[in-house]
């Protein structure tokens, strides 16, 4: 795939990302910025949609920011991204070892994550039939609002010890 070509494919992909409504709920909750979460997507992503390896120099013109930012930058925002994720994941093991979040108290996030993935696989597998096509739009839609809500109440409870 030709620089411009993936640049775009990869430029209306996060566009879509930043503008889904769940996926802003998430990354504005999580310990990564917008830049982070886009890096990390790019150095992820790239090679996947282009099918072949990319360097840093190139991954840090897919930025989002017009001709992108230097390699130096965006290596910076990846090790910032990934330390980030690695600490958030030392976090979960942390209390669950010191027994403040236990097994049962974690079932609420994995259910949301189940709820947010039958989202995404419903809305990409959309029927092409108009009548069908909005009975679904309402169905999803209805199931958007669902997470959203389930998202806020678990962002606003009080004790991590009584999920």
């Amino acid at each position: 795939m030709k620089e411009e070509s993936l640049k775009s494919s990869l430029e209306l992909w996060l566009k879509s990302v930043f503008q889904d409504p769940i996926a802003k709920i998430l990354y504005k909750n999580s310990h990564l910025t917008k830049i982070q979460l886009e890096t990390i997507l790019i150095d992820v992503l790239a090679e996947k949609i282009n099918d072949k390896v990319i360097n840093y120099d190139q991954k840090a013109k897919l930025r989002l920011m017009g001709d992108g930012v230097t390699r130096g930058s965006f290596n910076r925002s990846l090790a910032q991204a990934r330390t980030n994720i690695i600490k958030s994941i030392y976090t979960i093991i942390l209390l669950g070892y010191l027994g403040i979040l236990e097994t049962p108290n974690l079932d609420p996030y994995i259910e949301i994550a189940t709820k947010i993935r039958i989202h995404t696989e419903a809305y990409r597998n959309l029927p092409k039939r108009k009548k069908t096509y909005n009975e679904n739009i309402t169905l999803i839609n209805a199931l958007r609002k669902d997470i959203e809500n389930t998202l806020d109440r678990l962002k606003h409870q009080k004790s991590l010890k009584n999920s």
